[in-house]
């Protein structure tokens, strides 16, 4: 069971390190506003995908996942909510000042952790994950449900630690992302990714 449960975080190891909006995310916020904020965005969406793993051991993403009206709500909900990030920081670029390199971050604007948790609550490729991929890895000697609870806090404990750390090495560099010149440009590039996750998110299927 070990070495099952090895394979199984080694799996969903590699599957968190792939970029994706969650990333684009932190990157936004973590570049505007810090990595305090970067942080509580990560918590957000820890918070998200442990309320997903809830959702798929009581068996509700699986009628998510099989009706595709719900489906269709979910996804369109959560794409909307990209661009509307993606054009918040495009927007963001085009007024913002420029500033002494070592001036405190900008304000940041909304929620960093209610930023996270939306982005991730709304991303029905999730649901689709968790009902299709875990059980598949789930070790045989435990009980389905069982199972799936453990390896969705292993998710959600590699995603804190990779996304955490993605922002502190974010951090490092903090000196280089407040040149006026590269936070407008950096804004522009996750304005720019975040909507293309938006309108991916919003033409993929099931």
């Amino acid at each position: 069971m070990l070495i099952q449960f090895l394979a199984a975080a080694g799996v969903l190891a590699v599957l968190t390190m792939v970029p994706g909006p969650d990333m684009a995310v932190v990157t936004k916020r973590a570049v505007s506003s810090g990595w305090q904020d970067g942080l509580r965005t990560v918590g957000g969406i820890t918070v998200g995908l442990l309320i997903w793993g809830v959702l798929s051991v009581a068996g509700l993403t699986a009628v998510l996942a099989a009706s595709a009206t719900a489906y269709t709500v979910v996804k369109l909900a959560g794409a909307a909510y990209l661009v509307f990030l993606g054009v918040q920081a495009l927007v963001h670029s085009r007024g913002a000042q420029a500033q002494a390199v070592d001036m405190p971050p900008a304000a940041p604007v909304g929620n960093p952790w209610r930023t996270g948790l939306v982005s991730n609550v709304f991303n029905p490729k999730i649901a689709v994950f968790y009902t299709g991929l875990l059980p598949t890895l789930a070790p045989s000697g435990l009980s389905p449900h069982t199972g799936m609870a453990l390896l969705v806090l292993i998710h959600a404990v590699l995603t804190a630690v990779w996304l955490g750390g993605y922002v502190m090495l974010l951090a490092r560099a903090r000196i280089f992302f407040q040149k006026p010149a590269v936070r407008r440009g950096m804004d522009r590039v996750t304005g720019a990714v975040l909507i293309g996750f938006g309108l991916k998110v919003a033409t993929t299927q099931p």
